[in-house]
């Protein structure tokens, strides 16, 4: 069964502080000695930390609540109370932290790594050590701690990747990303193959470029139709997409128009990335014919033709998609 989630709602508390001790020093030949009550822990911290190791939100569905330990209280002999220890919340990169009933982000991960304070724990209350005045020698008062901070999240995960594949179902995309990379996505040729983004990565001279295998677009995905919708957010932070096209489709001079217009009304900010239309399985017969006619259809755009099955034109592909990441890193 495939595990993949970018979704959880999840409650968070941090730490109570510990309460602060009302005590006295009672000790032989010190009958009357002063105030000696401890101060109270702090209560522990609620930490989120990137994981470089993780790719999906599952953890948090088995797991829905994540509270911080409450700091110890003080004690006699001004013996302060123990720390709380802090809840730490594992995330994958490119995980982002919504406030569950507003909708604001909170944090949004990128790459970026380490750690993230996100509720402080309460501060440990005082202990009658420190109300000693020259006014009252015996202070029978201490403070409480403070109480820790509850909130509901909503943790969403858009897929880290440089670039982007998006076609309609059965156009390749899994076959390349397994000819390109180490990933391993299921592959059979019926529509739907692929229910879940597949991350895999290409090294092109030294340089290791993420690529993504999106679920399958439909006509009318835009509306909810198909499975691709669902998953269109995580190529919203790639540098540029790989449009494939199935030469072997009697649609194929269509293709590149329809999923253009189900991505624009998705986001007009996919639409305006940089990219490639690919050309998939030339080592069908008659392939090679409608990748020209698909090239004199589209001259504003390079477009590019392949076949996993014989390897050809691959690395070419694979020096654009190194090309289109390099310029995108300089643009920024």
């Amino acid at each position: 069964m495939q595990k993949f989630a970018d979704e959880a709602i999840i409650e968070v508390s941090s730490g109570n502080g510990g309460n602060g001790c009302v005590a006295f020093r009672r000790e032989k030949y010190v009958p009357m000695g002063g105030p000696a009550g401890g101060d109270g822990g702090r209560g522990g911290d609620v930490v989120f930390e990137v994981r470089r190791n993780l790719r999906t939100l599952a953890h948090l569905r088995y797991k829905q609540v994540f509270r911080a330990e409450n700091g110890r209280d003080g004690e006699g002999s001004q013996r302060y109370g123990r720390h709380g220890e802090d809840v730490v919340i594992p995330v994958p990169p490119g995980t982002i932290l919504k406030d569950a009933d507003t909708g604001e982000i909170i944090r949004d991960f990128g790459k970026e790594e380490g750690r993230f304070v996100f509720l402080k724990g309460g501060n440990g209350g005082w202990g009658n050590v420190h109300f000693k005045s020259s006014t009252n020698q015996a202070p029978r008062k201490a403070l409480p701690g403070q109480r820790g901070e509850t909130r509901r999240l909503k943790v969403e995960l858009q897929v880290m990747a440089d670039i982007g594949f998006v076609g309609f179902p059965n156009a390749g995309k899994s076959s390349l990303l397994d000819r390109f990379t180490n990933a391993r996505p299921k592959i059979a040729p019926y529509p739907f193959t692929t229910k879940i983004p597949n991350l895999g990565i290409l090294t092109v001279d030294d340089r290791d470029i993420i690529l993504a295998d999106i679920p399958g677009l439909i006509e009318g995905a835009s509306h909810g139709a198909g499975l691709g919708i669902r998953f269109l957010k995580h190529i919203s932070r790639t540098a540029g997409l790989a449009f494939l096209i199935d030469l072997s489709d009697d649609t194929y001079l269509e293709a590149f128009h329809v999923l253009k217009k189900e991505l624009e009304a998705f986001s007009t900010e996919l639409v305006a990335k940089k990219r490639i239309l690919v050309g998939t399985k030339l080592d069908i017969e008659g392939t090679i014919e409608r990748l020209t006619e698909l090239q004199t259809r589209y001259p504003e755009e390079t477009v590019l033709g392949i076949s996993v099955f014989t390897g050809q034109g691959l690395q070419s592909l694979s020096h654009a998609f190194a090309r289109m990441v390099t310029e995108m890193e300089s643009e920024e």
